[in-house]
């Protein structure tokens, strides 16, 4: 007898939502090994205490409970319910907490807490980069940046027109090039200055990444927003290495005129439409590299276009060819920036301040932890963005079985990156247990 295994088709199917042993995004079994080893739980509950508060309890399983939510890309607290559904959950290692739960927790808040939160990102780093994810000796280069996390409606405490034009929070953020993960960040009110806060927010950075484990050179880069004197004093007294925009003043303005023709190289890999040039001054006794550039004259254009100068201070001694291609390449912090808003940084769920800063620290360690599952699980491959590791590693169905007293997870036969999962794992579970 002949079966028949065609598919009956979409509208012949009986859809019934009852298998308890389905798992909703099975990847997460990465997440939640690379969690384990890295002590997570453990440390959330040392660290975030909120005392007598509402939904003070548990600290540890609710901030575990956000940060797997994020993984898989919750942007609102609702989301975090998909933990919750089929045998998810036993993937965790972790009870998990309700949405209503969750709210209340992240409204129990204060800026305190919030720093609390600050600790464990900062305390999960240094572990994270003693596993292997991090720079060691090697050079490591430093993205600062800020960006505006837009929001709707008019009950979101601190949110409000910036200079985007639009509503919403002004966060300010740390990253590494190359990996970028989130170092540090500060939530701050949408109406806050680009550099509001970048003195200290240096202090913090500095420490940080020293006590994580980073012992070779560093490199700060930014824009011309955190243009300030202060910060330049700062960072060259600690020994860091930094090239930071600076804005056409006047008294700019004037030295870049003084740049006599003969001194601007021309750079040779430009678009065709256009042409760039550098060269180099000083003022207060420090070293400005200084780019113009120009759009080409078009057919019927008696006039080539003005030139554009976008100067900026260095401590760096390199030629200056080197230095100003690496200032340019300081554009990678968006790729960061995109990553987080495309997961949790869609929205701010909260109509409380503290809970949406809360909301945020949690959502670059939720960050951090997709890019140190390709760092540690897949050294010396392409570090892909975060939509893209969800869709290969962690959002496939499974299902659990248990046989002779032993949990088996069953996924898709002949998935396309089955290797690579494997690989990650086994990796992530050679890492040793917190100490």
């Amino acid at each position: 007898m002949v079966h028949d295994e065609r598919p009956a088709g979409p509208n012949a199917l009986n859809v019934v939502f009852d298998d308890e042993r389905a798992v909703s995004d099975a990847g997460v079994v990465l997440i939640a090994t690379l969690a384990d080893r890295l002590g997570i739980l453990e440390l959330a509950g040392l660290f975030v205490r909120l005392g007598d508060r509402a939904g003070a309890a548990n600290a540890g399983r609710k901030v575990m409970s956000l940060v797997y939510a994020m993984v898989l890309g919750a942007d609102c607290i609702d989301d975090a319910e998909i933990l919750r559904s089929g045998s998810t959950r036993k993937l965790l290692g972790t009870r998990v907490a309700a949405p209503s739960t969750l709210g209340t927790f992240l409204r129990a808040f204060t800026f305190g807490h919030v720093r609390q939160l600050d600790r464990l990102l900062a305390e999960v780093l240094k572990r994270a980069w003693a596993a292997g994810a991090g720079p060691g000796g090697d050079r490591l280069i430093v993205d600062v940046d800020s960006f505006v996390g837009e929001v709707h409606g008019y009950k979101k405490q601190g949110a409000s027109f910036g200079y985007t034009g639009a509503r919403g929070y002004h966060p300010l953020v740390a990253t590494r090039a190359g990996s970028g993960e989130v170092l540090h960040v500060r939530f701050r009110k949408g109406a806050a200055n680009t550099q509001r806060g970048m003195s200290r927010f240096c202090d913090e950075l500095i420490a940080r990444v020293r006590r994580a484990g980073a012992t070779g050179p560093v490199l700060l880069r930014a824009d011309s927003g955190f243009w300030n004197r202060k910060v330049f004093d700062k960072l060259h007294a600690r020994g860091w290495k930094f090239s930071i925009g600076v804005r056409m003043t006047k008294p700019v303005a004037a030295r870049v005129a003084l740049i006599p023709e003969h001194a601007w190289q021309t750079l040779k890999e430009y678009p065709k439409t256009g042409e760039a040039q550098i060269a180099e001054t000083t003022l207060s006794g420090r070293r400005r590299v200084v780019r113009r550039v120009r759009l080409i004259a078009g057919p019927g254009e008696l006039f080539e276009r003005e030139w554009r100068h976008f100067p900026f201070a260095t401590n760096r001694t390199d030629d200056i060819e080197v230095v100003e291609a690496e200032h340019r390449q300081h554009a990678v912090v968006e790729q960061t920036i995109r990553d987080l808003k495309d997961q949790a940084l869609t929205h701010f769920p909260s109509g409380d301040y503290n809970a949406n800063a809360a909301w945020t620290v949690l959502a670059c360690l939720a960050h951090n932890l997709h890019r140190w599952t390709s760092l540690i699980g897949l050294p010396g491959a392409t570090v892909r963005t975060a939509r893209t590791l969800r869709r290969r590693l962690l959002q496939m169905p499974g299902r659990l079985t248990r046989t002779a007293r032993k949990w088996s997870l069953h996924l898709p036969a002949r998935w396309p990156w089955q290797d690579d999962f494997i690989a990650a794992l086994t990796r992530l579970r050679a890492l040793p247990a917190p100490g």
